[in-house]
């Protein structure tokens, strides 16, 4: 039986019930009902973000928000909600978590660039409490502070849904890493979480040890993402140690931070002795010089496991370019899973850039639209959880 023509019912209330009867919001939401019944059963994810810069839009706001949920909550085909870069608060914030502590299909949400504040993340960890079908759930770029933060890893630890989730630039103002102290907690005891984005955390030797020290009791994570924080060579002892014992990482992004020629000499020495999960690492932009990244593709001679690795961003020397050329020559290393591409001038081996990483189009999509090409966007290919986080 088609259930469009009471979906039409719903949406139109729901426009009835807005200031601006034609709010081109509500507009589309119709436009996107008018599909057919075939496409419903196997569940869509509305796109509904606000930075398309191809298509002007309306950016959704906590009213427009307030007359969607209830819409929402009746629905079985919507799995997949992305609000990303919107103008929603706090108010937007509780009206999502109200809405999904009934909710029992939707599987991912999307509240990216959204500034609900500390707040609007405790209303999430409340959500969390309660909701046990959501799968992934980003809060990136949200201005979560150390409440927030502290709540919802206090609320995932015996969660057994979320499988994904990003914390990406949180606003914290203390030194004491106590999100981090509590997140580490978390993950001795949860078993459903495999990906895992600290972006931007102010991170540093305390954190990073207190992370390690979980990871050593945590058998599900397979994605850890520490780019841009403040760890440095000797904060990479840790993640050394960690890699030699460790079996279920696959994906460590290391991208934008300081771990130097010694801190990759660590990660080099793991990788070549001992560990054999992880697929990808990325030391972009950690000033590293040759002798770093050369002990890095002299790892990758041993280690058959390890098959994308990103560094662009570093000092490049000569024997850095012959030894990553030589990878890519043999076949060792593909072409489409490393960020440089080696070429010759008057004899010398030199390596450009190439717009290869393990999540490039997190915050932008090529004016093309969506890339057919992987490459970009390589954490997909080895296996993790959401296309968007």
């Amino acid at each position: 039986m088609s259930v469009l023509p009471d979906l039409h019912q719903q949406y139109l209330q729901a426009c009835q019930n807005l200031s601006q009867p034609e709010n081109p919001f509500v507009a589309y939401m119709l436009q996107e009902a008018d599909r057919s019944d075939k496409t419903w059963t196997k569940g869509i994810t509305l796109k509904i973000a606000g930075n398309n810069h191809l298509v002007p839009v309306q950016r959704v706001t906590d009213e427009d928000l307030q007359a969607l949920a209830p819409v929402l909550q009746n629905t079985v085909f919507v799995t997949g909600l992305d609000l990303r870069y919107n103008v929603l608060t706090d108010d937007g914030a509780k009206h999502v978590a109200k809405f999904l502590q009934r909710n029992e299909t939707l599987l991912y949400l999307r509240m990216t660039g959204n500034k609900i504040g500390n707040k609007g993340g405790m209303y999430f960890a409340s959500m969390l409490q309660i909701n046990s079908a959501l799968e992934k759930l980003d809060l990136g770029d949200c201005d979560l502070g150390t409440q927030s933060l502290m709540a919802i890893a206090t609320v995932l630890t015996p969660n057994r849904s979320v499988k994904a989730i990003n914390l990406n630039r949180p606003l914290i103002y203390s030194q004491e890493e106590e999100t981090t102290v509590h997140i580490a907690l978390m993950l001795k005891t949860n078993s459903s979480l495999v990906e895992l984005h600290l972006c931007k955390h102010e991170m540093k030797k305390f954190g990073v040890e207190r992370l390690c020290e979980a990871l050593y009791e945590n058998c599900s994570l397979r994605y850890l993402d520490l780019s841009c924080n403040k760890i440095t060579r000797d904060d990479v002892k840790f993640l050394g140690e960690l890699l030699k014992r460790n079996q279920t990482l696959q994906i460590l992004d290391l991208n934008s931070n300081r771990i130097e020629d010694d801190g990759a000499i660590y990660l080099s020495e793991a990788l070549a002795l001992c560990n054999r999960t992880l697929q990808a690492l990325s030391v972009a932009s950690n000033n590293i010089s040759g002798k770093g990244l050369v002990a890095l593709s002299d790892s990758m001679k041993t280690n058959m496991e390890l098959s994308y690795i990103y560094i662009w961003g570093n000092k490049f020397d000569e024997a850095t370019c012959m030894a990553f050329s030589e990878l890519i020559q043999t076949g060792r290393l593909k072409p489409n899973c490393t960020d440089v591409e080696p070429y010759e001038v008057d004899g010398h081996i030199h390596l450009a850039e190439v717009s290869h990483g393990l999540k490039k189009h997190y915050y932008w999509t090529p004016s093309c639209g969506k890339m057919k090409n992987k490459d970009a966007n390589a954490s997909l290919a080895i296996g993790a959880v959401s296309e968007y986080l």
